[in-house]
């Protein structure tokens, strides 16, 4: 990456695939959005998560494309990337051995893979299935940590994640409040114990959950310097994307060792 422009590596814009953007017209608001906040680079991370949103990569490719044309259309200035925000289940070992799922980019030599939690809890297994990925050469960047109720309730339950050698991607706009007090208050202790890889927007929707990161920069920078600020919404993004990661691309099948034990829903 070359441009001095934010880079955003969670956000939900690919159309019509989860949650995120309904359709193309949502989708490229939530674009100029994200342009207009200063974000140049935007990594699309549509949900899979089985049983609820059964994408794989091929499927998600196809409209990442057909987006990307639209967004160069257009004229918006924001590249874009394409990968994933994959769901903790049992079935994760087998969508990685399968090339089902895309990854950010990778950290010192592994695959990142941003992975996320249920939100109501760390299931039991987890610990383990995250050490069978370590294995494999797969770095976990956990999604939203801090909205996790388990971690809302103790913070101390993040530090099994971080043993295990977990990265950190924290919502900028819980650092700012727009996720309640509690979200607020554990996005700003992960930050000062220096435990946040990256910031990112998770935007869904262009006015309940807009593409906002420069607000969360500015808190950053308020809470532990402009040096560090930066790192989490371009040094670190960049080191990431800088494998290459721009265009979802399936990684080569890791030699995994073993299998993890059965992580319950």
């Amino acid at each position: 990456m070359t441009t001095g422009r934010l880079i955003d590596l969670h956000c939900h814009l690919l159309p019509g695939v989860d949650d995120g953007a309904g359709d193309t017209l949502e989708a490229l608001a939530l674009a100029r959005a994200a342009a207009d906040d200063g974000i140049g680079f935007a990594m699309l991370t549509p949900h899979i998560h089985p049983g609820r949103y059964h994408h794989d990569i091929h499927m998600l490719t196809a409209v990442f494309r057909q987006f990307s044309s639209a967004v160069r259309r257009t004229g918006i200035p924001l590249r874009l990337g394409l990968a994933a925000e994959v769901r903790l289940t049992d079935e994760l070992p087998a969508q990685i051995r399968n090339r089902q799922v895309p990854y950010l980019g990778r950290w010192d030599g592994e695959r990142v893979l941003l992975l996320e939690l249920p939100h109501s809890h760390i299931p039991p297994g987890t610990e383990a299935l995250l050490r069978w990925l370590r294995r494999g050469g797969v770095r976990p960047m956990i999604a939203h940590p801090e909205r996790n109720r388990d971690i809302l309730r103790k913070l101390e339950k993040i530090d099994p994640l971080l043993e295990a050698g977990c990265l950190l991607q924290v919502t900028a706009g819980s650092l700012c409040g727009r996720f309640g007090e509690r979200a607020e208050r554990r996005a700003r202790q992960l930050l000062k114990r220096g435990a946040v890889t990256v910031l990112a927007t998770d935007a869904h929707h262009p006015v309940r959950r807009p593409p906002l990161l420069e607000e969360g920069r500015v808190v950053a920078e308020k809470l532990v310097g402009a040096e560090q600020a930066r790192l989490l919404v371009y040094d670190n993004p960049a080191k990431i994307l800088s494998y290459g990661q721009a265009r979802a691309r399936p990684a080569a099948p890791a030699r995994f060792p073993g299998r993890p034990h059965p992580v319950p829903a």
